[in-house]
């Protein structure tokens, strides 16, 4: 999986409701050592676990007071943030995240056009990796409601791709609020 929170760029790169922010997230990166059955972060604020954590401790990180985020990487099966009954429970979850491995990679765009409509998340969906000025309108037409801009590439700019299209032919999803200037 990339790396999805490199900062070696200056500036913000978080594009959050149509608005830029600072992005306060941090990756909780498992010992590779130690079995996945209970590591998780200290219950502070900014963190995102990868959904294989999600999965082995979604009873103790729930009872964290600071939801967490879940990482998705392109391949992930959505089936494992379901409950037993098949539905997707936001409790304990402050946003979803997608990897983008490579901008040529659409599988992100499946899951989460998948997540909006057939598991119906209401929450944040965040597009992470090789996020790109070009790619984030069609992410945005699939469901993406905010997205870490790759190190590199200007966020001003990012956001004036969402106005790329002014006319669809195809059907859309949740769309990001409208930049401010």
């Amino acid at each position: 999986m990339s790396e999805p929170y490199a900062h070696d760029a200056p500036g913000p790169h978080l594009i959050r409701n149509g608005q830029l922010e600072s992005d306060a997230a941090r990756p909780f990166v498992p010992d590779p050592e130690v079995a996945a059955d209970g590591q998780v972060p200290t219950d502070e604020p900014g963190w995102i676990v990868p959904l294989a954590t999600w999965k082995a401790s979604r009873a103790t990180l729930r009872r964290h007071r600071h939801p967490v985020a879940v990482l998705l990487g392109p391949d992930a099966d959505l089936r494992d943030l379901l409950e037993a009954d098949g539905t997707l429970d936001p409790a304990g979850i402050a946003f979803i995240a997608v990897d983008f491995p490579v901008y040529t990679d659409g599988r992100g765009y499946s899951l989460a056009q998948l997540l909006r409509t057939r598991y119906q998340w209401t929450g944040e969906l965040r597009a992470v990796g090789d996020v790109m000025i070009d790619t984030i309108h069609y992410q945005a037409r699939v469901g993406f409601d905010s997205f870490l801009v790759k190190p590199g590439h200007d966020p001003r700019k990012a956001l004036d791709a969402f106005k790329t299209f002014t006319v669809h032919y195809q059907k859309t999803y949740r769309a990001p609020a409208p930049a401010q200037a």
